[in-house]
């Protein structure tokens, strides 16, 4: 179980990119004190564990309402999060996951930025999420949805330990040090996304022989 503890971890730290998201949280907290950026953390990473987990477990639902068989979602997932890796690798993070000027602004006048753009959709976006709808149906016994839900709490550990060092992450790596791991995480994520759509497209042969 350990395997695969650290092998979802991995794989849902390499989607998130806590990294990618420090530029914006310095920028939407800098007006605040050390306490309350800490705070601050501390909410955006409980409310970063409930979404995933609530879309976790709502994985099965949502594929059988909407009548979307698994080796759909392990493709279209795959997309997702190729995707989502491509944008890592070109600089595009914040654009792929709808952070704009007009969301900035917005976030700026809110008094909690936690939950959004923050949680939703700045970390918990739609290649985490369709990650973890697929490992719902892919991983059935208890032991091992449970083993998931501790990777999720783990993630959002290292994302409220990532924000709370913000100021300090910032300084240490700079803006080019941040663009540069965050590229290697892209080639990391887009690994991912064609593995899974490789993985997709094969179960999908082999069900219909």
């Amino acid at each position: 179980m350990l395997t695969l503890l650290f092998s979802i971890l991995a794989s849902l730290i390499s989607v998130v990119n806590p990294l990618g998201a420090v530029p914006l949280f310095i920028s939407l907290t800098v007006d605040i004190n050390r306490k309350e950026r800490q705070k601050t953390a501390l909410h955006v990473s409980l409310y970063f564990i409930l979404i995933l987990s609530a879309f976790f477990l709502a994985g099965t639902v949502l594929l059988k309402f909407f009548g979307i068989s698994i080796y759909a979602m392990r493709i279209a997932g795959g997309i997702v999060i190729f995707m989502s890796g491509f944008s890592l690798l070109n600089g595009k993070f914040e654009q792929s996951r709808a952070i704009n000027a007009k969301v900035r602004e917005e976030a700026m006048a809110k008094n909690d930025i936690s939950f959004t753009p923050m949680a939703m959709p700045m970390l918990s976006g739609p290649g985490s999420i369709s990650l973890l709808i697929t490992y719902f149906n892919e991983y059935k016994e208890f032991s091992e949805r449970t083993t998931i839900f501790v990777a999720i709490i783990l993630a959002g550990f290292l994302v409220f330990l990532t924000l709370r060092a913000a100021p300090w992450v910032g300084k240490f790596l700079g803006e080019a040090g941040l663009k540069a791991i965050s590229r290697i995480m892209g080639f990391i994520v887009m690994s991912i996304g064609i593995q899974y759509i490789i993985v997709g497209v094969f179960s999908l042969v082999d069900s219909l022989k």
